[in-house]
């Protein structure tokens, strides 16, 4: 099969397209033909040497790459919830080695859902690291309720239209942040406020919110505490939430934590629901070619693409 393999960390170009071995799916696994993956920042910085490059390293050839769509053509021992024919979709093996970027991946049956009939190939092959990532960070580790005040820091990013979408469904306020032209972006997402961190401090305008959902690391999760009532909780997804963050949360009596998202069929099924009743939509602004994930790389690393970028292969 051809996979895109990373001989050594550096650019985008880095990523050679090789033949490689065809995986066999173990017991619990089921072996899926990709038709489209999902690119993150997660990505772009193993790919550079960081993040869950020395994992993936452990496990050659290096192969980038977790968030799928595709149709399942052989299982294993021990599957039970999918058969030969089924389409489906998830985040595999996250954190971890996922194996994402070739023609055949071997992801365990847990990690997947089956993808609604009324949603496309792109859509449902976005809407898993960054859905997952809203889901499992407002739902698990906030509790989100009905009538609470969400603060979402890049609320027009991958993961940022999600948790505007999913916060929504649980019936609470949301303000998000991102330029003033991404504005009407954020209204058709459901977000009630909207702020232009270029014109505004966040810590100046939300002074009330119950939750906060930070994308951007440490400087923006330490200025965000202001932004939070008493008991009110942030989350951050980038290590945002130092030792000192932490403490001087807890001097406010806010609760300050860090999150690194997990693969979760049960999660992921979740979310395909919400997909298929419309409750919910991924926004897929790039959709590149399989011979041309260098470009979808370099989307990424702009850090300015709207919702998700989604590569086809064959």
């Amino acid at each position: 099969m051809k996979a895109l393999v990373l001989n050594e960390p550096g650019a985008p170009e880095n990523l050679q397209l090789q033949e490689t071995d065809k995986p066999i799916p173990q017991a619990g696994e089921v072996l899926v033909k990709v038709r489209a993956i999902s690119i993150n920042p997660v990505d772009t910085k193993t790919r550079e040497g960081k993040a869950f490059y020395n994992t993936l390293k452990e496990n050659p050839p290096v192969i980038v790459g977790w968030d799928i769509l595709g149709e399942v053509v052989a299982v294993g021992e021990e599957v039970n919830y999918f058969k030969e024919g089924d389409e489906v979709f998830g985040m595999v093996n996250f954190p971890g080695s996922g194996k994402a970027y070739a023609e055949y991946v071997a992801a365990p049956e847990k990690h997947l859902a089956h993808k609604p009939a009324n949603v496309s190939h792109h859509e449902a092959a976005a809407a898993t690291l960054a859905a997952l990532t809203a889901w499992q960070v407002l739902v698990h580790e906030a509790g989100i309720k009905a009538g609470q005040r969400v603060l979402i820091h890049a609320a027009a990013g991958g993961v940022g239209h999600f948790a505007v979408q999913i916060a929504k469904y649980f019936q609470a306020t949301v303000i998000g942040t991102a330029s003033e032209e991404n504005h009407d972006f954020l209204r058709t997402m459901g977000a009630d406020e909207q702020i232009d961190y270029h014109k505004y401090k966040v810590e100046d305008v939300v002074m009330d919110a119950d939750i906060v959902l930070d994308s951007l690391g440490e400087e923006n999760t330490r200025r965000s505490l202001a932004t939070l009532k008493d008991g009110g909780k942030i989350i951050s997804i980038l290590g945002g939430a130092t030792e000192a963050v932490q403490a001087a949360a807890k001097a406010r009596n806010i609760e300050a934590r860090n999150y690194l998202v997990h693969s979760s069929g049960e999660d992921e099924t979740k979310l395909a629901e919400l997909l298929e009743a419309g409750i919910i939509r991924s926004h897929v602004s790039h959709v590149f070619s399989f011979e041309d994930m260098a470009e979808a790389h370099k989307q990424v690393e702009t850090r300015k693409t709207i919702g998700k970028v989604v590569v086809t292969v064959g």
